[in-house]
């Protein structure tokens, strides 16, 4: 008999998929996509729906009752990527990162509908999907980041699909967790080499965060085994402190980070990395590529580009409405956000942050439907990170934001890096905090 956990991992590895509807849509002769009624209500289709499209969603429905909100999302469940390290190595069950998205789309009134974004026209307000062309008056696009394999192996398919097959990521909600977890409890010694993804990057402190819990299991199950985190940066950053404590008080002998080590050629068949701190050999890896904004935002036309003219890689928005600087009806939220100011450049891009963005992009849009000024609205951060398995002990960041006379916006960084039980009692206390504002 097949029981819930089992059921659930399942549901993970079906991520993959080819996406079905969650709901009935309705499709004309015209490839219409849920056509709209005769109440002339505005209509707000959010593309994407992980922490920041959900949150979006439910806050809109509180901001403006009578506006028809669709989300568009590939997966059929929600999968959440904070918390999923610790799953790694069973701190939490699947149950706990798994969760139902029809149940708060009914509770909270707007319509789920699994497809996937195919196109952004945004000259016809238009979003096309797999199963039908859906308008919109405003679209907000939360689909998160792409992995950029081509910084690395340009178009070399073989290369792309060998290396997210047997080095997987695992930093989009997809069946890569599974992949990794079965490489860490599988895994019986030797070279496990970390690639980190040059800065703006998926939460940030993450990666340092599975090296120790990985560290931990292989130190606990007496395997003898090698972390080498290769980082592009010159130092370990945030919470720098706390985690340079934790690789050598706890982790000396397993545990080597390299900084200055950004990736120049990847050799995925022979095992062989080229960096700008040397040349490293490995067993196995976890190798992360270089982190973009999803695909959908390309597509949009939304990319910003630098000084020489070249593709940033992220949204160009306003700093502080948030909306495509192009495209005053299309907001970008969560990690495909793009610069923000020249204090600190990008706001992390962590599940805390997008889940504050789809609460200030509604109430946005909620003030301009209503013909109400729209007046700024900041985010804040807050980031756990697990380092110590026995005793359960973590370490965290937090980021404050002000805006500043000029219109720009200053952050404040408190990192707390004397890890503590109490600390990882907070990280579950946020969890369930943020789970209960977009999912219960």
């Amino acid at each position: 008999m097949i029981n819930r956990r089992q059921l659930l991992i399942s549901g993970v590895a079906s991520m993959a998929a080819a996406p079905a509807l969650a709901q009935p849509a309705v499709v004309t002769g015209e490839g219409a996509l849920l056509p709209r009624d005769a109440s002339g209500r505005p209509r707000i289709v959010i593309a994407g729906g992980g922490w920041g499209g959900l949150s979006a969603a439910r806050h809109l429905r509180e901001q403006v009752p009578n506006a028809e909100v669709i989300v568009l999302e590939r997966n059929p469940v929600f999968w959440s990527c904070p918390i999923s390290n610790k799953w790694l190595i069973d701190v939490v069950n699947t149950d706990y990162l798994l969760h139902d998205m029809t149940q708060p789309a009914r509770k909270y009134g707007y319509q789920l509908v699994q497809t996937e974004v195919m196109a952004i026209e945004r000259d016809k307000k238009q979003v096309r999907t797999a199963h039908g062309r859906i308008d919109y008056d405003y679209l907000i696009l939360a689909g998160g980041i792409r992995n950029a394999y081509g910084a690395w192996f340009g178009n070399d398919a073989k290369a792309i699909s060998h290396t997210r097959k047997s080095f997987p990521s695992a930093y989009i909600p997809n069946s890569e967790h599974v992949a990794l977890k079965k490489k860490i409890h599988a895994f019986k010694g030797g070279t496990m080499v970390m690639t980190l993804p040059p800065p703006p990057h998926r939460c940030p402190p993450s990666p340092y965060e599975r090296a120790c819990i990985m560290a931990w299991h292989f130190k606990k199950n007496k395997i003898p085994a090698k972390i080498v985190i290769l980082d592009p940066k010159p130092r370990i950053m945030p919470i720098g402190e706390g985690f340079r404590m934790a690789f050598q008080e706890l982790y000396p002998d397993i545990i080597q980070h390299v900084p200055n080590a950004g990736v120049k050629e990847v050799d995925p068949f022979n095992k062989k990395i080229k960096t700008a701190a040397g040349e490293f050999d490995f067993d196995d890896a976890i190798l992360m590529p270089p982190h973009q904004a999803a695909d959908m935002v390309w597509s949009a036309d939304l990319i910003g580009k630098n000084a020489e003219g070249k593709p940033t890689g992220w949204a160009d928005i306003h700093p502080t409405m948030l909306h495509a600087k192009a495209d005053d009806r299309v907001y970008v939220i969560g990690d495909a956000m793009g610069f923000i100011s020249k204090q600190f450049g990008h706001y992390p891009k962590s599940g805390h942050v997008a889940n504050y963005m789809g609460k200030i992009v509604a109430t946005y849009i909620g003030q301009r439907i209503k013909g109400a000024e729209v007046k700024t609205l900041l985010p804040d951060n807050l980031c756990y990170m697990m380092v110590n398995g026995e005793p359960r002990e973590a370490i965290s960041v937090q980021f404050d934001y002000e805006l500043l006379p000029d219109g720009t916006v200053q952050q404040t960084q408190l990192d707390v890096d004397i890890r503590s039980p109490d600390l990882l009692e907070e990280d579950f206390k946020w969890a369930q905090r943020m789970y209960g504002d977009f999912l219960a």
